[in-house]
């Protein structure tokens, strides 16, 4: 079977590209932004040679994994747009759990989804400016459905190793549904509030111990929530630290602190 859309995402008017091979989802997505494209584009493959993550880091990449960009072209501030990442993160958890229902999937702030404490997937958002305060926004979802890199400084998994039998795009079609559905509650922004506690109903570590690395200094404390601009929220004491971005630990990497 080939990658398609869910009915629900043809209805909303959105537009579908799958490659056999490209360097970068996203890079392409940002191509075709700044090239004039209207938006609401998902651009697919399971082959994806030039793939990052957050901060430029490299992906090790398994064929068969989902890679899956939306480009966007909003009508709404940027400083809206940061905020997409949860509504992301939550589409990509909607499908999981449709595809794999026996697994308890979880979602790690700011862009990653775990199983049973491993990392599944990876979100990363981009922009280019357009001109006259318009952008196009790259939405980049990752899924390890084949296989997983070994040898990381997190745990990772994949749909595979968790014994779920569906393929990259069983995975795509559940998310093009789920994606729609989130971004309806979402509303431009307006429903954000909704976003944030659905969110933090399947937030990984709340409530436990936490290390946040943030330019090159560590803050330990307590996971206490996310704030209403979906900032890291740690109780550190009397304290409350609120966190824009960072990368965070649980565990015992958070006791001994954040590598």
């Amino acid at each position: 079977m080939g990658f398609s859309l869910a009915p629900t995402a043809i209805a909303a008017g959105y537009r579908l590209e799958a490659y056999d091979s490209v360097g970068s989802t996203n890079a392409i997505a940002l191509e075709r932004g700044a090239a004039g494209d209207p938006g609401r584009l998902w651009l697919v493959t399971t082959r994806q040679e030039t793939g990052r993550g957050r901060r430029g880091r490299g992906w090790q990449w398994t064929e068969g994994n989902l890679a899956a960009t939306l480009l966007l072209v909003p009508d709404f501030d940027l400083t809206h747009a940061a905020t997409l990442g949860f509504v992301a993160g939550l589409a990509i958890g909607d499908a999981l759990a449709a595809v794999s229902p026996h697994v308890r999937f979880e979602l790690k702030w700011p862009n990653d989804v775990l199983a049973n404490g491993a990392k599944l997937t990876g979100i990363l958002l981009e922009s280019v400016m357009l001109g006259e305060k318009r952008y196009a926004l790259a939405i980049g979802i990752g899924v390890n459905v084949a296989g997983h890199p070994e040898g990381t400084p997190y745990p990772a998994t994949s749909l595979a190793a968790l014994g779920a039998s569906c393929d990259a795009e069983t995975v795509f079609l559940a998310l093009s549904d789920a994606w729609v559905d989130n971004l309806t509650l979402w509303n431009g922004g307006r429903g954000l509030d909704a976003i944030r506690q659905r969110w933090l109903n399947r937030a990984a570590g709340l409530g436990s111990e936490v290390a946040v690395r943030v330019d090159g200094n560590v803050v330990r404390g307590v996971f206490e929530t996310i704030d209403e601009d979906c900032r890291f929220v740690i109780r550190t004491g009397d304290d409350m630290v609120k966190i824009a971005a960072g990368d965070v630990h649980f565990g015992a990497v958070a006791s001994a602190g954040a590598a």
